[in-house]
């Protein structure tokens, strides 16, 4: 998995590429984390993305509190089918914002 980290002015975006699996989900929370210390508002670009797992959507959940302790927000973009059905399934499309 690769995460591209750009600085766009009022937020930070993250491109995640591959699969956020129990191997690669401390790189989305590392990615994250950095993020929200450098701005209070997140995009997670989720575009290139065709699987999360049980630990990938821990690390989304520790943005999300991250992003509610800092008065910010956390969004994902581009989810494809697949991985919105994960979120439905686990009921983390009530607690997160997908666009």
């Amino acid at each position: 998995m690769n995460i591209i980290a750009t600085d766009c002015e009022s937020y930070m975006r993250l491109i995640v590429d591959g699969r956020v699996d129990t191997n690669t989900s401390p790189q989305l929370q590392q990615a994250v984390l950095s993020a929200f210390q450098k701005k209070k508002d997140v995009v997670v670009d989720f575009l290139n993305v065709p699987y999360i797992s049980s630990a990938g959507l821990r690390a989304l959940l520790i943005g999300q509190k991250t992003a509610a302790s800092k008065g910010g927000s956390m969004k994902l973009t581009n989810v494809s089918e697949i991985v919105m059905n994960i979120l439905d399934m686990s009921g983390f499309s009530k607690i997160l914002q997908i666009e």
